[in-house]
């Protein structure tokens, strides 16, 4: 609570400092996508695919700058250079991330092509998961007390690998080929899919977030999280399909009518990103 005018000038000193480091955000995406004219797409082209990612990627960046805020202080002279250090430190790794996702999880086919020539909301919507996932891995590697650069960028390298794991089983639970499927512009393939990529994002932060005391320790809470978010993704799956979707088979409404049922695989995602809500509120 905000008592004195110190306290005030302090507050605005740390908000003008976090808006400073949005906008590097912003310029270091620039960076990383040269080939993107961000301004055309938004205003000229009405590209609502790349809107759907661009605003996933602030929002991954507004949690990997939180991560930089948010803790004890250390004094403002302290303060300002953890904020600024690992304020850029999360921005980059966001960056690497998308590039790497676009490499690893959407694989099979060119996602800028997808966005950008063919305007597929699908994957911007994955891509625009992606993101917020990545945030929230990097929010809680970068949260907690006693940890490090190191030890921030390797729990972001294997946030990175379980994304991958992730879109491997999802792909096996589901019936049908999410990739093929998102190629087409099925909007709604991507809705659900982007469901299990944020809540696994969700059990990695809740597991990264306590004050780093060991490798061993870290480590044991990241694989007891995840494991039990694995392991939820088929039984959610199937509550989805006899439980929120009565009278209805959720592979029905998503790819076998005629127009994808988005409303749909919404709730698909809600499910997902629900239970694991739920599950760190049991842990």
């Amino acid at each position: 609570m905000l008592t004195t005018f110190d306290d005030i000038l302090t507050s605005l000193v740390y908000l003008a400092s976090c808006f400073i480091i949005f906008m590097i955000g912003k310029f270091v995406y620039q960076l990383f996508h040269k080939d993107i004219d961000v301004k055309n797409e938004l205003v000229e082209k009405d590209n609502f695919a790349f809107a759907v990612a661009h605003t996933g990627y602030f929002i991954g960046l507004l949690f990997a700058i939180g991560s930089a805020i948010i803790g004890p202080s250390a004094g403002m002279r302290q303060d300002l250079i953890d904020i600024f250090s690992y304020g850029l430190l999360g921005i980059i790794l966001l960056n690497l991330s998308i590039i790497i996702n676009d490499k690893i999880i959407l694989r099979k086919f060119s996602v800028t092509k997808e966005i950008i020539e063919d305007k597929n909301t699908g994957t911007g919507v994955i891509e625009a998961a992606n993101a917020v996932a990545t945030g929230l891995i990097i929010l809680g590697a970068l949260s907690g007390e006693g940890g490090s650069y190191l030890t921030a960028i390797v729990f972001w390298l294997i946030g990175q690998v379980l994304l991958f794991v992730v879109s491997i089983i999802y792909n096996l639970i589901t019936p049908y080929n999410i990739h093929e499927h998102i190629e087409k512009d099925n909007v709604a393939v991507g809705v659900g899919f982007s469901g299990a990529i944020v809540a696994i994002g969700v059990l990695i932060w809740f597991a990264l977030s306590p004050d780093f005391i060991d490798w061993q320790t870290s480590l044991m809470n990241l694989l007891v999280d995840v494991v039990i978010g694995l392991v939820l993704l088929p039984i959610v799956r199937i509550v989805t399909d006899k439980i929120l979707l009565p009278g209805r088979k959720l592979t029905d409404e998503i790819v076998n009518q005629e127009k994808p049922n988005v409303g749909v695989a919404l709730i698909e995602a809600f499910a997902y990103i629900g239970g694991a809500v739920f599950i760190t509120w049991c842990l």
